[in-house]
């Protein structure tokens, strides 16, 4: 009886979630605290930050979404001296700040003053609709200009990790933001970018079946292989954490490090198309069909292949019907299918599927 086939079905109509848990009590207890100064910041200032890069703001994947109407009854708000809803900002170790909560609000803020629009829909000041912010009266450019927006940073000593429990906690948005999405915000910099574009070579959407990738899910597959790549012997789950560290410890990267890894990155990738082509990271039966993207399987093909490191002329001289043959077999093994489907960011069972991978890999070449 072929077991695989109900553990196949089994995890189609009960998938295993992603880990996506943050294990605070991983952290010492005297470093779980947070540590933050408040500010009230004027619009003034506010927008002078924005220009010169001093306040960061990130751009997640749905960006600035806020519509004119939105935007405005904001601005309003300040004519008005309606009070703001506190913005939440992060330290970066370099004293800039990155928005948390708040980047619709700044942004819109930020547009308005550079006369990114014109008002409109207002309700207590419906004659002012139409008016960009040089065109209003010098007076109400001075009132909006000085009023003043509660901020409050969680400062550079904060543990990254609890930076990112509070982001996750200020996350209250229709779509939840994902942990990429987040990462994408958070620790945005050098290396970040370089991930986002090379999640944006067609040949690595396709195959990671991330063509549509609207959820950031071909950049954590990246990330994961920068993480791993070097230090896989001493991943720690959570994988949600592990990420987060190797993120913000690198998030600065200098740009021959960036280079170095990109480069090894888009290297290794082309190998393993080179020996499985169309079966690259993909799961799949016998039949060859019901062929699936598994990013477990990504992990194994990806990290074995720079462990092993073959030349790309020695891949282009084996027989590729007899690699994806024995690939076959082995994605038919119980334990190692196990190892893409269950329990996949365990230590235990990351390290089983990177080792068992890098002995199938030699045994091939």
């Amino acid at each position: 009886m072929d077991n695989n086939k109900s553990t196949r079905l089994a995890n189609k109509l009960f998938p295993v979630k992603e880990e996506y848990e943050i294990d605070i009590l991983d952290i010492p207890a005297e470093k779980r605290k947070l540590n933050t100064e408040t500010y009230d910041f004027t619009v003034s200032t506010i927008v002078e930050y924005i220009s010169d890069k001093h306040i960061e703001i990130p751009m997640f994947q749905r960006g600035y979404v806020w519509n004119r109407a939105q935007a405005s009854r904001l601005i309003e708000s300040l004519i008005i001296q309606c009070p703001i809803p506190v913005v939440y900002l992060s330290q970066n170790s370099d004293e800039t700040l990155s928005v948390i909560d708040g980047n619709q609000r700044l942004t819109s803020i930020s547009l308005y003053l550079n006369d990114g629009f014109p008002l409109t829909g207002l309700a207590t000041y419906p004659e002012l609709d139409s008016f960009k912010f040089s065109e209003l009266d010098p007076r109400f450019q001075r009132h909006i200009r000085n009023r003043t927006i509660r901020c409050i940073v969680i400062l550079k000593d904060t543990h990254p990790q609890i930076k990112f429990d509070v982001f996750e906690r200020l996350n209250t948005g229709s779509v939840k933001l994902n942990p990429q999405e987040l990462r994408h915000g958070i620790y945005n910099g050098p290396l970040i970018r370089a991930i986002e574009k090379l999640s944006n070579i067609s040949s690595f959407k396709k195959a990671t079946s991330t063509t549509k990738d609207k959820r950031m899910k071909g950049e954590e597959m990246i990330l994961r292989y920068f993480a791993l790549h070097n230090n896989w012997e001493n991943y720690e789950k959570p994988m949600t954490t592990y990420l987060n560290s190797y993120a913000e410890s690198n998030r600065f990267y200098n740009e021959q490090a960036i280079e170095t890894l990109s480069e090894t990155f888009k290297s290794n990738f082309n190998k393993c198309m080179e020996l499985y082509g169309e079966y690259t990271f993909k799961t799949f039966d016998a039949s060859k069909k019901r062929m699936k993207a598994n990013t477990a399987l990504f992990d194994a093909q990806m990290i074995s292949m720079t462990i092993v490191n073959p030349t790309i002329e020695q891949l282009e001289g084996i027989d590729k019907n007899m690699v994806i043959d024995r690939l076959t077999t082995l994605l038919d093994k119980e334990d190692f299918y196990n190892s893409l489907t269950k329990g996949t960011t365990d230590k235990n069972v990351v390290q089983k599927r990177i080792n068992d991978y890098t002995t199938f890999l030699r045994a091939i070449l």
